[in-house]
């Protein structure tokens, strides 16, 4: 570990003092000429040098040293026009560029990316996909879905039938960090996890981090999801929207001061229950609702060349009301995420840029039922404040350094319980948590060779869970503000590409991640009724080590992407229910849980075709993932919840003409694995279950098929201010019923004392047609 810090720092030092004193630094931000957006990943190279360039960083923001002459700078970004820029340099410049759309609309971009970005990028495991693309795939209920989109990547697993929950590598649900503008998302699926909460309208771009996870992220051990809100376009007004089977949505966005500052807002409701309600008027279930809704928010100002703010929020809620007027029982049922983050851009000397945000974050869920005289209310949440800096120094063209901080305060509610039956009242004992994390890091992304380059760092992480503790069982008690528990763990992060030729690379990978706080669940996918826990002195923190390595090779001028990946997970201190538990109110909840260890690998195969009339992709992962707990299944390995032996995904995209747009995917995958019940006995006549080994039996292999077409405007009508388009798809063609899961149905024979068994297979969804249109007013 030690030799590993003194040769990054080592190298960083020695070629800082190598630095020529007569280099002059050119940088500024790349911006689209339409709307004022930045462009993250646009490419800058220099002409009369093949090999020097750089990319532009989240902000659209870039930075290159040059000696004293004269040179062109190519600007290239896939979807927009290159841009050629003749300059001399003799001193440090200042230069912003605008890019405009390409001419050609008959190719669809599947990727915001230069087109060897793939063999370019230090780091593997790394995808990423604007809205374009997810715009062009089959949907469920006219809902695009980001979610949904990366479950067709290798490496990526679906939680189940219409789940927009995922598995990354053999990973849980919760060891995902996912993020919108910085801030962490704790539930990311409306409709109990069918539809995701991200809309689509206010979405700027999405990257998936499997492997060789970078410094800079912490607190979970599987995979990233950074999304990015859009900023507001800040030319001029624009409206969009969409009416879709069971939502609408529409997003506005205009400048605030022309150029310089600009206003975004967003909103998604649904009406499937409403449009009900005359069924439900006079029967049993009449004033029963379910509706979501989403309202996402963003304005910046630019002070200067130097100085930019940006302030954004989301707020979303499901809302269930539930009435049975036979039986006087009603609930209802909200929950949601709220995020809320403020940012400050400023540059120093050219070269480096920084980026501190504070951001705030909150999810609950609340559960108030009654029926006659008795009363009962269930509640969970997690509440954050983060305070966060990152800079970037741009130190050359072959070296970029990143360093930062966070520190977070948390605030847990698990399991808050409180209920009344007549003048009866009883209160769960469990009171909220609170819990200090932070983490320090630092990075370089630097080229060995002309044909190595390396991304090598280290990340110092830590936790704290402070008072009140109760300690219990004769241990100490905890007052507030007291740390109860200190938890810190250094975790190296190295990636290394190594450029066989112009259209080949050999990457590698190693990660160690740590987490400190757990998700709890009986199910594969994260539902509103799960709850978060933090790492205590009985809960230690969860840690995971990766190590992968792929062959990453493009043909016919970059048209066509072929990677291939192999990964190995070792994972301890994995979290999960005692065999004896048993759901109670008294019951201190960390006590019900145990610690054990997993392990995952697996083999990914990527065929991507990005150019063309038709594109598409083939995803193939073959992997495991298993479990051992002391106290579970006798102590014996087990399949994880999410060990899926095959997924296939195959999507392909054809521009038939400049008007419509056809659109395909079908999945496959092996059956999910459950625990069989391999027999009975009676215990007071009623039957009782006996179990066989934990998820020892498979269900039968997913398949699906879904069809998409896109009837887009006139290309006369792409220039007016006003244009729309009709989105039409079939989910599930064949009317596959896959199976969701499996329950017993018991039968007693009275005279022979006998007992039958029968499984019954539970299946979601049919074939769906759904239809929508969206529109756009610039």
């Amino acid at each position: 570990m030690r030799k590993f810090i003194f040769l990054t720092l080592f190298h960083t030092v020695i070629l800082s003092g190598l630095i020529g004193q007569n280099t002059f630094t050119i940088s500024g931000y790349v911006t689209e000429a339409e709307t004022g957006e930045s462009i993250l990943g646009a490419n800058i190279t220099i002409a009369e040098q093949p090999g020097v360039g750089t990319i532009t960083n989240t902000y659209g923001f870039y930075s290159i040293r040059l000696p004293e002459g004269d040179f062109e700078l190519v600007f290239s970004y896939i979807g927009m026009e290159d841009k050629r820029v003749s300059i001399n340099i003799s001193e440090n410049k200042s230069l912003n560029i605008e890019m405009s759309q390409g001419i050609l609309f008959d190719e669809i971009v599947i990727t915001a990316e230069e087109e060897d970005r793939n063999l370019s990028r230090t780091t593997m495991g790394v995808l990423e996909l604007n809205m374009e693309q997810i715009s062009t795939l089959p949907v469920i209920l006219g809902e695009q879905d980001i979610l949904k989109t990366i479950q067709l990547l290798p490496g990526v697993l679906s939680s189940g039938e219409g789940f927009s929950g995922f598995h990354v590598r053999g990973g849980g649900a919760d060891q995902n960090l996912v993020l919108l503008d910085e801030a962490i998302v704790y539930n990311s699926g409306h409709l109990f996890g069918f539809i995701s909460v991200f809309n689509s309208d206010a979405i700027r771009n999405t990257t998936l981090i499997k492997g060789g996870m970078p410094p800079q992220y912490g607190g979970r051990i599987s995979s990233v999801l950074d999304i990015q809100m859009k900023d507001g376009n800040n030319r001029h007004f624009q409206a969009e929207g969409g009416i879709g089977l069971i939502s609408s949505r529409l997003t506005l966005q205009g400048p605030i001061v022309k150029e310089q500052s600009s206003w975004l807002v967003s909103g998604r409701r649904t009406y499937l229950f409403d449009l009900a309600q005359p069924a439900l008027e006079g029967g049993n279930f009449e004033g029963t609702n379910y509706y979501f809704y989403d309202f996402n928010a963003k304005v910046n100002h630019r002070f200067s060349d130097r100085d930019r703010i940006f302030f954004s929020a989301y707020f979303g809620r499901d809302i269930f009301d539930f009435v049975t007027a036979n039986r006087g029982f009603r609930f209802t049922m909200p929950y949601g995420n709220a995020t809320a983050t403020l940012r400050w851009n400023r540059t120093f000397g050219g070269n480096m840029f920084m980026n501190t945000s504070l951001i705030y974050n909150d999810y609950n869920f609340d559960f108030k039922g009654n029926q006659e005289d008795f009363q009962f209310r269930l509640s969970s949440g997690i509440r954050d404040w983060n305070l966060k800096s990152d800079l970037d120094y741009f130190m050359d063209a072959n070296n970029h350094i990143k360093v930062g901080y966070s520190i977070s305060h948390h605030k847990l509610s698990p399991n808050q319980a409180s209920g009344a039956s007549g003048e009866t009242v009883f209160d769960s004992p469990q009171s909220p948590e609170y819990a200090i994390q932070g983490g320090l890091y630092f990075q370089n992304d630097f080229k060995l060779s002309s044909s190595v380059q390396v991304l090598a760092g280290l990340r110092y992480s830590f936790f704290s869970h402070i008072g009140p503790y109760p300690g219990g069982d004769g241990e100490e008690d905890y007052d507030r503000g007291d740390p109860s528990v200190w938890y810190d763990q250094f975790e190296p992060r190295i990636s290394l590409n190594w450029r066989l030729s112009t259209n080949s690379a050999i990457k590698a990978g190693y990660a160690r991640t740590a987490q400190y706080l757990h998700l709890v669940s009986n199910s594969t996918s994260t539902l509103p009724t799960d709850i978060w826990v933090p790492s205590s002195l009985r809960v230690p923190p969860q840690t995971g080590n990766q190590y992968s390595i792929g062959y990453f090779r493009n043909f016919l001028d970059n048209t066509y992407e072929v990677s291939v990946e192999a990964y190995y997970r070792d994972l301890s201190n994995q979290l999960d229910y005692r065999e004896t538990f048993t759901p109670s109110l008294s019951a201190r909840l960390e006590n019900e849980f145990v610690s054990g260890s997993g392990e995952a690998y697996g083999l990914e195969l990527f065929i991507n075709k990005k150019k063309g009339d038709l594109t598409g992709w083939i995803a193939y992962t073959l992997s495991w993932a298993d479990r051992r707990f002391e106290e579970i299944n006798n102590g014996k390995t087990f399949a994880a919840p999410y060990d899926r032996r095959h997924d296939l995904a195959i999507v392909a995209t054809y521009s038939l003409n400049e008007r419509i747009d056809l659109g395909a995917s079908f999945v496959f995958g092996s059956g999910q694995n459950y625990t069989p019940i391999e027999g009975l006995y009676l215990v007071n006549g009623f039957p009782a279950e006996i179990y066989g080994e934990r998820n020892s039996a498979r269900l039968p292999a997913y398949h699906r098929l879904d069809l998409s077409l896109v009837l887009n405007p006139r290309p006369s009508a792409k220039e007016r201010r006003f244009s729309s388009y009709w989105s039409f798809s079939v989910y599930n063609v064949y009317s596959r019923k896959n199976p969701l899961f499996i329950f017993p149905s018991f039968e007693e024979n009275s005279s022979t004392g006998t007992i039958k068994s029968e499984a019954f297979q539970v299946s979601l969804f049919p074939i769906i047609p759904s239809i929508s249109w969206n529109f756009k007013f610039k």
